[in-house]
């Protein structure tokens, strides 16, 4: 199986469940891993048939800097349907982290794993 991967895509955005945390920006971090065929893409080196990560990066990080939701159990959920839906990959992996968000913790976060079968 081939993938695409995004490591490390930082992003700002209202999230949280106390008051405190719905005053200002706070900085998420993004990994995920994509199921794709990249062998049509390398044979005729065609970016059209490449899943483009640039165009997922982006779409990924606005969606997240125009959401609202409390908890990142929900938007990791929410990234995960737009990228099954929007880019037609068949399997995905998404690693949502909140740097800082405990103190003693470099970051917390969830991860999680859908296939568009699950859709």
């Amino acid at each position: 199986m081939d993938k695409v991967y995004i490591r490390g895509l930082e992003v700002e955005t209202v999230i949280g469940i106390y008051d405190w945390e719905r005053r200002a920006p706070q900085r998420l971090v993004i990994n995920l891993e994509m199921q794709w065929d990249n062998r049509p893409a390398a044979a005729g080196d065609n970016i059209e048939q490449a899943l483009n990560y640039k165009s997922v990066s982006d779409r990924l990080i606005a969606y997240t800097r125009d959401s609202r939701f409390e908890l990142v159990e929900t938007l990791a959920e929410s990234l995960a349907a737009l990228v099954l839906d929007e880019f037609q990959v068949p399997w995905l992996r998404l690693d949502l982290a909140k740097p800082g968000a405990i103190g003693p913790a470099q970051a917390v976060g969830v991860v999680i794993e859908r296939t568009r079968s699950e859709r």
